[in-house]
């Protein structure tokens, strides 16, 4: 079930791969035609550990045969970084996606990926986009290294430079194309950890819900993370998830997002430029998001994808309405951010 190796100008279908924050999720991205997803056990060792959220090792082995019974593959996120004396648990957890038959694993720590290297050396190993590789001679070692045999490629390069990597490599690729942005190095930030004493990094979680506290204060909704108050709303208007990095923050007169504004990466119109750079595989981020958001956009980029390779044009904003606050950028893939 491996996916080919797109060359840089050639016109290959790439993988469109999927969130799965829960099996009822992985049910419906499959069947809204997503070609690979990807999920976490419900512990720390996955980059979305929110309450309600992930997978048991039973839940993992069924959605497992459900995908593959329709031709799609399962990827399993193993992509924080274990704390001191910890590693075990992250160890077990490559050991469980390999016995529940994962198509792969997305890894993101030096030691885990030597690890598995080592004592799994038939489990398909993805670097994830949380070891931030970005240039040919990164790739190279991790591949030669490590057997790398994907990369998920951090989100602050251009199509160009894409295109470059990939005459470079001789493994596959994987970018992003809708979804959430962290403004930091691929989550490599000590705001949550500062606020809450978790770190995303390393507990899975960002801006962890257990230490936000809404209150209302006369026409305001007051939104605090840990003691920090970091938000506040006019009553009637919606209210952003109260993130270090993309809430208002006032000083003197000035009110405003001083770091980033709630936004969603769509890269949809992207899609022929990502092609022609020998981009393997699409990823939408969302594994946190409702089974009814996973559904519609899954949906609209099966559309879009089918529709370039058939040689049909993709419909204009097909997708901005799904966009946390129907706003959304073209990131890194556009220096201009906007």
């Amino acid at each position: 079930m491996n996916a080919p190796v797109s060359a840089v100008g050639a016109k290959v279908r790439p993988e469109l791969v999927c969130p799965a924050g829960t099996p009822a999720a992985l049910r419906t991205a499959v069947e809204a035609g997503a070609d690979a997803v990807y999920c976490g056990f419900r512990d720390e060792t996955n980059a979305r550990n929110f309450p309600g959220l992930n997978f048991d090792e039973k839940e993992l082995i069924e959605g497992i045969k459900f995908a593959h019974a329709h031709r799609a593959k399962v990827l399993v996120a193993i992509n924080t970084f274990p704390r001191a004396g910890a590693a075990k648990l992250w160890h077990e957890a490559v050991a469980r996606a390999e016995g529940a038959g994962a198509d792969a694993v997305i890894l993101a720590d030096l030691g885990v990926v030597a690890h598995t290297a080592e004592k799994h050396p038939n489990l398909r190993r993805h670097l994830s986009v949380q070891a931030a590789a970005a240039n040919p001679d990164a790739i190279r070692f991790w591949v030669e290294t490590f057997g790398i045999r994907r990369v998920v490629l951090p989100r602050v390069l251009t199509v160009p430079e894409i295109a470059a990597i990939n005459a470079e490599i001789t493994c596959e690729t994987e970018v992003f194309v809708f979804g959430g942005l962290c403004v930091m190095a691929e989550g490599r930030c000590s705001l949550s950890s500062h606020a809450t004493g978790k770190s995303p990094n390393m507990t899975g979680v960002c801006s962890p819900p257990s230490h936000v506290v809404y209150k209302e204060d006369g026409d305001e909704l007051v939104a605090k993370l840990g003691a920090y108050t970091i938000d506040r709303t006019p009553k009637g208007v919606a209210a952003p998830y109260p993130t270090l990095c993309k809430v208002r923050f006032t000083a003197g007169d000035y009110s405003g997002h001083v770091f980033e504004d709630p936004v969603s990466l769509d890269a949809v119109q992207l899609i022929p430029g990502l092609i022609e750079a020998g981009v393997t595989a699409f990823k939408i981020e969302g594994r946190q998001r409702s089974r009814a958001y996973t559904q519609a956009v899954v949906a609209a980029f099966r559309k879009a994808v089918d529709d370039h390779m058939a040689g049909r044009p993709i419909a204009a904003d097909m997708t901005r309405r799904l966009a946390e606050g129907q706003t959304t950028t073209a990131g890194a893939y556009k220096k201009t951010w906007r």
